[in-house]
């Protein structure tokens, strides 16, 4: 089950003693506090705390100006400004505190983001749970011919039905040794540091994972990405639902800049000048290689 009989009480008791505050509230993110949003088949997601809101961000942009600038602009306009040209310490004002649950192999990917403080469940000190992440059908897939880190075609038939069995076995077996080499039945038993490097990456973890809103909407336009892996993406769509009712400005403007935007090379910017004058352009004649000239054609084509 995603939450422990524990944790799931525990949620329930905080969210029915709700206290004032005189500190900001977003009234989105409210509704999002202690709730576990289920990933994968044993995961979720979970607010713990956050500071700040979209007017966070604005009343840090505007401190460098003084009072009597609010009525030049109004918020949402100088969020997407600030989002447009790329000032990041705005952004930084607003945080947000997560508990995750996930498998260890979308941990160590997910880690890579080295701008967040991170606290994990320890296996030196406690036993992990007899959960493994076990993908569906549809979500098992070759190897991709053409990306080296990517997938292709899906698996079906016997070869899926071996695959399954094949990672339900094993992930049972190493968890069986893994209990025999802990126990004290019969033997004194191996330390659980120790015990715990037979265990397979597909067993579940869980950690408090605190970051500002810059460096989120960093992991969030690499993660939520189409071509980011399935197993970390589900992850991040769901953390983007959480923000956009946090942050609805900045996260409208990330959509628009970010996730639906592109940056384009001093090269590919002088060969779109020369498309809208009617030239004609190649890669050659602009100084881009193929694979350049490809990914520009993906956008402006």
């Amino acid at each position: 089950m995603p939450l422990s009989p524990e944790q799931a009480a525990e949620i329930e008791e905080l969210r029915a003693t709700p206290r004032p505050t005189l500190r900001t509230v977003s009234e989105g993110m409210e509704a999002h506090l202690y709730k576990a949003r289920p990933v994968l088949d044993h995961g979720f997601v979970r607010v713990i705390d956050y500071m700040g809101d979209d007017a966070a961000i604005c009343q840090a942009a505007r401190v460098s100006y003084g009072k009597g600038t609010k009525s030049v602009q109004n918020d949402e306009g100088l969020i997407r400004y600030l989002m447009r040209h790329w000032h990041s310490t705005p952004f930084e004002m607003c945080e947000l505190k997560l508990h995750v649950k996930l498998p260890v192999f979308v941990a160590r990917q997910w880690i890579r983001h080295r701008t967040a403080n991170v606290n994990e469940y320890s296996a030196r000190y406690s036993i992990l749970d007899r959960e493994f992440y076990i993908p569906e059908r549809d979500a098992l897939a070759a190897q991709s011919v053409v990306n080296n880190q990517g997938r292709g075609a899906t698996l079906s038939g016997e070869e899926a039905d071996r695959v399954l069995e094949i990672l339900k076995g094993d992930a049972a077996r190493c968890y069986d040794h893994y209990q025999q080499m802990i126990s004290d039945d019969g033997q004194d038993g191996l330390a659980r540091e120790l015990a715990r490097m037979n265990l397979p990456a597909n067993i579940y973890t869980q950690w408090y994972w605190k970051v500002d809103l810059h460096n989120l909407l960093h992991f969030l336009r690499l993660r939520a990405d189409s071509h980011a892996q399935y197993e970390i993406r589900v992850y991040a769509e769901a953390i983007c639902e959480m923000v956009a009712d946090w942050v609805p400005f900045a996260y409208r403007a990330f959509e628009d800049y970010r996730m639906g935007g592109a940056t384009l090379s001093k090269q590919m910017v002088e060969a779109v000048r020369l498309m809208l004058k009617g030239e004609e352009v190649t890669a050659e004649s602009v100084g881009m290689s193929a694979r350049e000239w490809r990914e520009m054609m993906e956008v402006v084509g």
